[in-house]
C-alpha cells in the first residue's frame, strides 16, 4: 500500500512538472513555461513528495510536507539548479 501511493505521487509530480504554458508569440507575458520554475511550484512539488515519503516510511505526513515545502520553496537560490522567475 505504501508504495503504491509513493509511486503514484511521484507519477502526479512527473505529470504536472510536463505542463507547459503556452507563450504568446511576443513573449509580452514574461511568464516560466514551466511550473517547477517559480518559487510556488517547487514548494508545491516538494510538500508533495515530502507528503509521499513520510507516508512511505510511517511518519507524520504534515510534518513531511511543510519539510518539502520548505526545501523546495528554498531550492531557487541553490547553484546548479535552473533560476526561479
Amino acid at each position: 500500500m505504501r508504495i503504491t501511493s509513493l509511486l503514484a505521487s511521484g507519477a502526479l509530480v512527473l505529470a504536472v512538472a510536463g505542463c507547459v504554458q503556452s507563450q504568446p508569440s511576443n513573449g509580452y507575458y514574461g511568464q516560466p513555461s514551466n511550473p517547477l520554475q517559480t518559487q510556488g511550484g517547487r514548494a508545491v512539488a516538494g510538500a508533495v513528495l515530502g507528503a509521499a515519503v513520510a507516508d512511505a516510511t510511517d511518519e507524520n505526513m504534515v510534518a513531511g510536507a511543510a519539510l518539502g515545502a520548505l526545501a523546495g520553496g528554498a531550492s531557487c537560490g541553490l547553484a546548479g539548479l535552473p533560476p526561479c522567475y
